[in-house]
């Protein structure tokens, strides 16, 4: 089943996204496959960052050069031009230009990370987030690989890579799977990222006194554990056991119905989520028919460069779900 006709304007661009990611796809899982020799290093928060996160950046750049639209990565190629990294910059350069992958020059490469590093000003850009997951990734367990194209502070396309998400979520599946969703035409999954088998999906209604099943980090640092527990005692549900999972792939398992709502709820005063962390969920859920907003319940705002400056948290649900869980938020004053 097409994802959008051939008579579609965004048809070329849908098709050459899948063939992107599903090359950042097969590098990155060759990569985790090897995980013992993999080279990771700390950027300067001292959060890790891997051959795998700056390799997958310098690809997607690389190919999404042609479209002239600037780029909002994650990553950065200062650590790969310190003298004490040249053998980080190697493996880099290694795992882009290897079997079926591009061939590339180290000095074009680390101008194509770099090339990924906009302030979020422009009118029309991609945002990218090379491995989201980092910690997921390196434990052999789930991450994705985050693409979305805003334009005029909308999230207008998505594309979510999750390597290692098949039918079972609990189950590692190195064919993984791909999700694609283009504004006003759905959300879609292609098993393997094959477009041949792709289908289209829907999150999953509730009802009260139904059993919620609620998405969380698996980092306490990354979402409030405890005070996840305390919506869900206060909304008017029965409590489902919490699925705790790295990265973006929690907004796929609601917009594809395995859970009701996805919470990720501040955990400092001062903190405002990164826009790659969330654009290519946020379609890929609202156009299966799920509810993305802070969780005052107001819309994520991506007119504010690299952060979402005036957001505070994310509450992604199904439709019942979704304002019961913002108005606990409230009642409960998380947030």
């Amino acid at each position: 089943m097409a994802i959008v006709p051939q008579s579609d304007s965004r048809a070329p661009l849908v098709a050459d996204i899948i063939a992107t990611l599903s090359a950042a796809a097969k590098m990155s899982r060759a990569l985790q496959q090897g995980v013992e020799r993999l080279r990771v290093a700390l950027k300067d928060d001292r959060s890790p960052v891997t051959v795998a996160d700056l390799a997958v950046q310098g690809l997607v750049a690389a190919r999404l050069a042609s479209s002239e639209v600037p780029i909002v990565g994650e990553e950065r190629a200062d650590l790969l031009r310190r003298a004490e990294a040249s053998a980080l910059t190697d493996a880099v350069v290694d795992a882009v230009s290897g079997p079926g992958g591009l061939p590339i020059a180290r000095a074009e490469l680390l101008e194509a990370i770099d090339s990924a590093c906009h302030d979020g000003s422009a009118e029309r850009y991609w945002t990218l987030d090379p491995i989201d997951g980092t910690k997921g990734f390196l434990r052999g367990q789930h991450y994705a690989i985050a693409l979305a194209l805003i334009e005029g502070g909308e999230v207008t396309l998505g594309a979510l890579c999750c390597p290692n998400l098949g039918v079972d979520p609990n189950v590692v599946d190195s064919a993984g799977t791909l999700y694609v969703a283009l504004a006003g035409a759905g959300a879609w999954q292609l098993p393997g990222g094959d477009v041949e088998r792709a289908v289209r999906i829907k999150a999953r209604s509730i009802a009260s006194g139904d059993a919620l099943q609620v998405c969380e980090s698996v980092e306490s640092a990354h979402s409030k554990h405890a005070d996840a527990a305390r919506i869900v005692a206060h909304v008017p549900f029965v409590a489902g056991e919490p699925v705790r999972m790295d990265s973006q792939c929690k907004y796929a398992l609601v917009a594809r119905g395995d859970a009701h709502a996805y919470l990720r709820l501040p955990t400092r005063a001062d903190y405002r989520e990164k826009i790659w962390d969330h654009a290519a969920g946020l379609i890929v859920a609202r156009e299966a028919d799920a509810v993305v907003t802070d969780v005052h319940g107001k819309a994520l705002d991506f007119r504010h460069g690299r952060t979402l400056e005036q957001n505070r948290g994310v509450i992604c649900a199904s439709r019942g779900a979704h304002q019961p869980l913002v108005d606990a938020c409230q009642q409960l004053g998380i947030g």
